[in-house]
Parts: structure tokens; sequence; C-alpha cells
């Protein structure tokens, strides 16, 4: 993989999305490299856990720009796209492997989906959420949906992802989008004692008690999926997402 590095720490395998020049925004190479990552982590018969985190200063940007534009104007690339999309949040609900996100700086849109689909948010007192979909155009069609209504009451998850509002760490945590938030130079160490002893825990009750709670979520997943991934590409085509994002919005 080139834009996605995995690392092992004994039965600990760190999965770094590595843009940092970008701040981790997710392009076509990164976003099918975080697709097929879920499936051979799981095909590894020595890993115990997953921390999924972010290079520099940030955890992910979400949709790169660039990116974007392409998915805006080449129906050959938004279908792969969407296809992935789908697939993405599927493939990271059904990883046996418990998984912590160390979420190290701002985590946006599709950043923000994929640590709410984890299994442990540990957040960086410098780090903040946002899902900008809706502000650009488009249906919040990268996990959030499936996910923010399990995590907060539908309400609030409604005002965050109509607005596209910053979700500071502090509130993240009190209102459930983070486990635990930690100072940024604890992090790291703190995510890694937490994976080791997840590791040594018994490999069976865990992966059945996670498979058991992650049910929940793969049912609202198979309820909103199709229809929030078919808006999101009929909306990729519109001439607003292209100008919001010309513009830098």
């Amino acid at each position: 993989m080139n834009t996605l590095v995995v690392e092992s720490d004994g039965p600990v395998r760190v999965v770094t999305m590595s843009r940092p020049e970008c701040r981790n925004a997710i392009n076509a190479e990164l976003h099918a490299e975080l697709t097929s990552v879920w499936a051979r982590l799981a095909a590894d018969p020595t890993a115990g856990s997953v921390v999924l985190t972010g290079a520099g200063s940030a955890f992910s940007a979400g949709g790169d720009a660039g990116w974007l534009l392409e998915v805006h104007g080449d129906a050959e690339v938004r279908w792969r796209a969407i296809d992935e999309a789908r697939r993405l949040v599927l493939e990271l609900l059904r990883c046996p492997l418990p998984v912590i996100a160390a979420v190290n700086g701002p985590a946006v849109g599709l950043g923000s989906s994929l640590a709410s689909l984890s299994d442990v948010v540990l957040m960086s007192d410098t780090a903040y959420f946002a899902d900008p979909h809706v502000i650009l155009g488009v249906a919040a069609g990268d996990g959030a949906v499936v996910s923010w209504p399990f995590l907060v009451s539908l309400l609030q998850a409604k005002q965050w992802l109509f607005t596209g509002d910053r979700i500071p760490a502090a509130d993240a945590e009190r209102f459930g989008l983070a486990t635990r938030v930690v100072p940024a130079a604890d992090l790291f160490p703190e995510t890694m004692a937490l994976a080791h002893r997840l590791s040594g825990l018994p490999r069976a009750a865990l992966r059945a008690t996670k498979r058991a709670l992650n049910l929940h979520l793969e049912r609202a997943a198979h309820a909103t999926l199709d229809f929030v991934c078919a808006a999101e590409s009929e909306h990729f085509t519109f001439p607003e997402l292209a100008a919001r994002l010309q513009c830098g919005l």
C-alpha cells in the first residue's frame, strides 16, 4: 500500500493514513486502500487489535478536493467511489478485530465517519470532528448517517450533519462520539496500551461480543446505505458541488 501504512507492534496492527502533506485528505488511492485493508487484517492470524490514526497533525481532512472534482466529472470514477464507500462501511463494521481510532487531529467528512465506526475512540484534546457533506451539496453518505444516531441523539446527529459545524473534542466526549479525550502527548501511548490490553483478552469471546454489538449498526447500514449512496451519487453530478469545491467551501 502507498497511502496507508500498516505496522506491527506485537499483536497490534497500527494503520496510518499517510498523506501528511495534505492532512491525510482521502484521494482515490487512499479510499481504495481503506476499503481493502480490513479483510487483510482479519485474515492475519497473529493480529489481535487495530489502531487507526493519521500521519502528521491531522487524522484526516476528508475528501481530497481534486479527487472529488474527478468524482463529479467522470461517471466511471463516481461509480467506483460510491461502490467503495458502501463497501468500506460494511468492511469496517464486520472486521472481527477491535479497532481503536486514535484521533490525533481534525477528523473531517469520511475521517469522522471512520472514527465513529471504530470500536473505541481516543481523541486528542486538540482534535475535532466535522461532517461538511451537506454544505458541499451532497448527502452524508460516508457512514455518519449509520453510526451517529446510535452514539448521540437523533436530534444532535441532525444538527451536526445539517450544519457541518465543528465538534470540539470536549463536546465529542460529552455527547458520545469519543470514548475518552486525552492530552495530545499522551494519545499514542494510551492508545497502544489499550490496544495491547484488548489483544490479550480471550479472542473468541471478544470477537463474538463485537459482532453482536455491531449487528445493530450493520442492520442500520443495510437500511440506509443503498438510499444515501444513490443520493450521494446523484448529487455528485450537480454543478453546485463543483462550484463550492472551487471556491474553497
